[in-house]
């Protein structure tokens, strides 16, 4: 898997962290156009994100997440250069995990 890209940005007091993960997030019931098989599930299932090693937010996925997923939300309480970590697992044990300094 190709690393992904996270941007967090504190502005007001609330720090908005944007982040586009590639990854095929096959549900497990599309069916292969050439061969009429299942295509195996292959999808993102959980997914964290801690700054300064704190949990701040996490979240739980399936097969019904689209490819490629764009993740966005808000946090407050962090301040600029902190230390933002998002890391994801799939269900085929894929891992991956990206670090930034929120600006």
């Amino acid at each position: 898997m190709a690393s992904f890209r996270v941007k967090a940005k504190l502005k007001d007091g609330i720090t908005e962290v944007k982040a586009m993960i590639p990854h095929p997030m096959e549900s497990g019931l599309r069916k292969d156009l050439e061969t009429g098989a299942l295509v195996p599930a292959h999808f993102i299932k959980e997914i964290e994100c801690t700054v300064e090693g704190k949990v701040v937010m996490s979240a739980v996925w399936s097969g019904a997440i689209s490819k490629n997923p764009y993740w966005a939300f808000r946090i407050k309480g962090a301040s600029k250069g902190n230390n933002l970590k998002i890391t994801w697992k799939d269900n085929q044990g894929g891992t991956d995990s990206k670090e930034v300094k929120i600006k």
